[in-house]
């Protein structure tokens, strides 16, 4: 895991930079359910079905019409624009530390009420108690500190406010990951495990990740990008479904 965060230090960038037309919008795993989880989408939103499931999933855990809502570690924005638009938050902020994929996010996603800024989520340029809602989706598990970024989380919610929480771990760090979660004044409410569905997600998705690799990597790279995408058959995906590494969903409230 060390490797794996150095390396997507830079790789994120580059993707950004590679992968950036209009059509790549969200860079997350997926999510599907057996049965099919048959969420009703909009026919531009249908190729993104099923990361746009795992968002789904990660925030419909509480309602959030009427909230000021904020994502950190937005990336391209596919997931903060489908949540303004469906669940109808009364705002919405992605930030991000990497200003390439903030610029594309301002150009690509005009919606209302939406916006993305730049910025630290170990430091994180906002007041105390300025949110409703924190969501933070596949992303957590690259940062320096994660205790740090659960303390800045705890720091921006008002009382009352949720963590909407998704990611994966190793085996072995899942107990620190639940024991950081879960420190005041954050209180877990909810917790599961998705490693199936995220496997299903991922499975059914690799077709297309593989056909975006053949379309926009140079050849020498689709490889290394085959695994950051975790598609079917890499050591990501296979590590998921032999339970070597487990993908959770959390809510937690501010006391």
């Amino acid at each position: 895991m060390p490797l794996y965060k150095k390396a997507f230090k830079y790789w994120y960038p580059f993707m950004t930079k590679r992968m950036g037309h209009d059509d790549v919008v969200f860079l997350n795993w997926g999510y599907e359910q057996d049965p099919p989880l048959g969420l009703k989408l909009d026919e531009a939103d249908e190729p993104n079905r099923y990361s746009i499931q795992l968002y789904h999933q990660t925030a419909t855990q509480i309602d959030l019409t009427g909230k000021k809502v904020l994502e950190v570690s937005s990336g391209h924005g596919g997931g903060a624009s489908f949540l303004a638009r469906t669940l109808k938050p009364a705002s919405y902020t992605g930030l991000d530390f990497n200003p390439d994929g903030v610029a594309f996010c301002q150009k690509r996603h005009q919606v209302p009420g939406l916006d993305f800024v730049q910025g630290d989520a170990l430091n994180l340029p906002f007041g105390d108690n300025s949110f409703d809602a924190v969501v933070n989706v596949e992303a957590s598990h690259i940062y320096p500190d994660f205790a740090q970024f659960v303390r800045e989380v705890g720091r921006v919610l008002r009382p009352g406010g949720h963590f909407l929480h998704t990611d994966f771990r190793a085996k072995e760090d899942i107990e620190s990951w639940q024991q950081t979660l879960a420190t005041p004044p954050l209180r877990l409410v909810n917790e599961r495990d998705i490693s199936r569905e995220v496997v299903r997600g991922l499975a059914a998705n690799s077709p297309r990740s593989n056909d975006l690799i053949n379309e926009r990597m140079p050849f020498f790279l689709r490889r290394f990008a085959r695994e950051f995408a975790v598609v079917e058959g890499s050591l990501f995906y296979r590590d998921l479904d032999r339970g070597e590494i487990t993908y959770r969903i959390f809510d937690l409230v501010k006391d």
